[in-house]
């Protein structure tokens, strides 16, 4: 959320931003609710003075004996509170609508950030590896042959429907395999603490990272008002909603492993094959919290970690950042890594690395010690590192072999006992 008072100070610079992501014309309309609120809460507080005075002076008169006198103020001090109650449920309602206004409005991008429509002005910022040279037309993963006895689809659909996986056999093992390397790689490597939270959460922590209330029907809402986390950059990033923290606390840099739910709202059509798209699946998410001016370089030191695990995987990947238009709702700053994937002969997204300033800090009201000063808002940052299933399809698809076998990556091997291989068959030896 942003700073009403920054906005005041600078709506030219606050509507230039914004222009930037393709909004105009919101700066005066935030001044507009913003002046009327103000003018109600003045309205409010002069009613009370008055009433506080009339109430005083009311007092003195029946002290006094004057019945006629206190009579008139008495009238006067319940027709200044009727105003009171009037003006401050007003402002109220402006404070709410302000408060939706700004709520529904998007992170700024940082200077940096190249101007663009969509992916196509995305820039390419890193490469890391060759894509390899097949001696056979490389299938998608799941046309491999022996891929296709631990990944079923029509189980899947007969039990939930389409874009769900039943994952068995050899497939399920290095599936396990893969999140298990990722997180022993982010603690032990990466110095990030390893966290397990709920994949059901309140309203409020579903706002506080901005999921709610532009993006509700990307999410999964159970009956009882619980949401499904899209990620745990949920979870995580709200730990620290409401809290004032120790500035010598800081950074925060967690990791978790855990089952995320999209609803893929809006995305029919793209990417039905396969499991590159699907409404439940695996993230191994990174999440910091720091201070300001900390947060670029804990934004570079996050995609390191990121494209760590793909060059352990021997992945070739490219590292993009995003312009202004492709850019999600709470970032400041996005890297995304694409990796190869023979079978489409393309790079898709794999990670994903924000830096969202102190725009979700503002909505979780998340706040550290500032020595000799008020407490400031924190900084807070995401990444994938990495998306489980996606990075599996990244494996199969590079290390299959031309009789239908999968080569798996060596830093694999110790979590598979010393299984090297996937066979044809789809048995891992």
């Amino acid at each position: 959320m942003h700073d009403i008072r920054a906005i005041r100070e600078n709506p030219a610079a606050f509507e230039a931003a914004l222009e930037r992501r393709g909004l105009s014309g919101v700066s005066d309309e935030i001044l507009k609710l913003d002046s009327a609120r103000r003018a109600k809460i003045l309205a409010a507080e002069t009613a009370t003075a008055a009433q506080n005075a009339a109430s005083k002076e009311a007092g003195a008169a029946k002290g006094r004996g004057d019945d006629a006198e206190f009579n008139r103020l008495r009238a006067l001090v319940a027709e200044k509170k009727s105003e009171t109650a009037a003006m401050s449920a007003e402002a109220e309602a402006l404070d709410s609508q302000l408060r939706d206004v700004l709520m529904g409005l998007p992170n700024l991008p940082l200077a940096e950030i190249p101007d663009g429509a969509d992916e196509d002005d995305n820039v390419e910022i890193h490469r890391w590896g060759a894509p390899r040279n097949f001696d056979f037309t490389p299938l998608e993963h799941f046309d491999i042959a022996g891929v296709k006895p631990g990944m079923d689809f029509e189980t899947a659909a007969k039990l939930s429907g389409a874009r769900f996986v039943v994952l068995k056999g050899a497939v399920i093992r290095v599936h396990r395999a893969l999140a298990q390397f990722m997180l022993d790689t982010h603690i032990e490597e990466h110095g990030l603490q390893e966290t397990w939270t709920p994949v059901l959460v309140k309203e409020d922590a579903m706002y506080g990272t901005n999921q709610l209330p532009k993006f509700a029907e990307d999410s999964y809402q159970t009956t009882n008002g619980w949401w499904l986390i899209p990620t745990s950059e949920v979870t995580l990033t709200n730990s620290v909603a409401g809290d004032v923290l120790e500035e010598a606390a800081l950074p925060i840099r967690m990791t978790a492993h855990t089952q995320c739910f999209r609803s893929e709202a809006g995305s029919a059509g793209k990417d039905t094959s396969g499991m590159l798209r699907q409404h439940q699946f695996e993230k191994v998410e990174m999440v910091t919290i720091c201070t300001p001016d900390t947060a670029l370089a804990e934004h570079e030191r996050m995609t390191n970690c990121a494209q760590a695990i793909l060059e352990k995987l021997e992945i070739p990947y490219r590292t993009i950042v995003l312009c202004t238009g492709d850019m999600g709702f709470g970032a400041q700053k996005t890297h995304d890594l694409e990796a190869w994937l023979p079978g489409q002969n393309k790079y898709r997204e794999i990670s994903s690395v924000s830096t969202c300033g102190q725009f979700q800090a503002r909505r979780m009201n998340a706040r550290f010690k500032v020595p000799g000063g008020k407490p400031d808002f924190v900084a807070t940052l995401n990444g994938s590192g990495l998306a489980v299933g996606r990075c599996l399809i990244a494996v199969l698809e590079n290390g299959q072999q031309a009789d239908g076998s999968v080569d798996l990556p060596a830093v694999l091997h110790p979590y598979l006992r010393g299984k090297t291989r996937i066979s044809a068959a789809g048995v891992l030896e």
